[in-house]
Parts: C-alpha cells; structure tokens; sequence
C-alpha cells in the first residue's frame, strides 16, 4: 500500500519584506497537515540567495512546495530547478523570469510598475570590503505603492521594517527557471503596482502556469493571507505524491 505524504510548505520573502509577511497564511497551512518553513531570504544577490535557499530545500526530507512572493519567487526559480522532491510552485505577486532575463527587464516591458520610483539607493559595505547601493522604499510613499489595501498604521510598520534588496539583485540575469519542470501556480493581484497585472498575465501563460487572480495590492501575503493560503493547498493537494 502507498501512502501520500504532506508536502513541506516552504516560504520566500521578496525584497523590503520579512518572513512575517507570511504570518496570516501561516496557521491555515498547518492546520491542512502540512510542515511549514518560513525563510530567510538574504537579499543579497540572485545567485548567492538562491543557493542559500538550495540548501534549505536540500535539508529537507520528503515532498516539498515553495512559495515565492516578488523577487523571493526569483530565487525560488534558482533553488527549486533541479530538485525532484519540489513538487509544485506557487508564485505570489511575483516574477517568471526566463533565463537571460533581469528583473529591471521585466519591469520595462509593459507600464504600469512605480514601486522603482520609490526606491532610495543606500551604500552599504559589501565581504570584500567594497561598498554596493541596495535599495529601500521611501518610507512616506510605501503604504500607497507596495500596500495600499492593507491597514495604514500596519503598512507604517511595514515601511519601518523593511529589509532592503542589493541592487545587483535586481538586476541580475536569471540563470535557472524551475517553472520550465514543475508545475507552477500564479497568484496575480490586479492591484499590484510593483508588477503590473499585464505582466504578470504574460509571464503566467508563456509558463502555462495555472493563474488565480485577486483583487489586491502587492502586499497580498498580509492584505488576502486567505488566498494566499488557498493557492498554496490547492498546488499542494493537486500535486500530492
């Protein structure tokens, strides 16, 4: 007799977000049986964060579904391709990016994307002792442009807490595309101002990715933890092993 076992839930932050942005999915994954890994992004570069989180996939035993939200579903793109315990994706307001493709390239190729123009350069000193700009959101204009339907004293934290991503990662041509391999699930919020629910529609067909749409702001993870959740069991049950 076969039995079916519970996937891992493992979940990637973007940039200027945490692992807590996660926090209202969380228990209803839980409560479906399910192990949930919530981690830490470094946000560093494409390549370096997608072989940390290569190696977190990697320590884990059994069936596993990642969820990726914004730039965390890039490096999810990198640390899944390959790794045949992976048996679904979920990207959550995120990118698709083919290889030989840049996050700023996406973002150009249809309108709509003014997170970009909120984005505030800050040096910072890098392992090799040379300094690199990693970008913050201006904290004034976050609320509006990265969560504008979540609560405004709550998307004030959000701004405060921000994590900032290194420049070069945005930047940074993929190298690996997991969604060619896995099945993937795209959750597109039609309110997104970071990328533009066009793009998102085009890069989920040319993934033949399924796509749920829902009425929310980039920050969908703390606006519809709801939805988030649903996508993620539904990858979870149709690709239970």
């Amino acid at each position: 007799m076969t039995t079916t076992a519970k996937q891992t839930i493992v979940l990637v932050h973007g940039a200027y977000a945490d692992s807590s942005s996660w926090n209202g999915s969380i228990d209803a994954l839980r409560e479906a049986g399910h192990h949930v890994i919530a981690a830490a992004n470094p946000l560093r570069g494409l390549e370096s964060d997608g072989e940390y989180l290569r190696s977190v996939l990697e320590s884990i035993e059994g069936p596993i579904v990642v969820a990726g939200h914004s730039y965390g579903a890039s490096v999810m793109s990198h640390a899944a391709d390959g790794n045949p315990n992976v048996t679904a994706l979920v990207y959550v307001a995120s990118f698709l990016a083919e290889p030989g493709e840049s996050l700023v390239d996406l973002v150009e190729k249809f309108p709509g994307a003014q997170l970009g123009s909120a984005a505030q350069p800050v040096p910072y000193t890098t392992p090799d002792g040379g300094t690199a700009p990693e970008l913050y959101i201006d904290q004034e204009r976050y609320p509006a442009l990265f969560a504008g339907d979540v609560d405004v004293e709550v998307a004030q934290r959000m701004a405060v807490t921000q994590r900032p991503l290194a420049l070069a990662a945005f930047e940074a041509q993929a190298t690996r595309a997991a969604w060619k391999s896995i099945e993937s699930w795209v959750l597109l919020a039609t309110q997104d101002l970071a990328i533009p629910a066009e793009l998102s529609r085009f890069m989920s067909a040319r993934a033949d990715a399924h796509l749920v749409e829902v009425d929310a702001s980039h920050a969908v993870t703390v606006s519809q933890p709801g939805a988030v959740a649903d996508i993620i069991l539904e990858a979870a049950g149709k690709t239970a092993r």
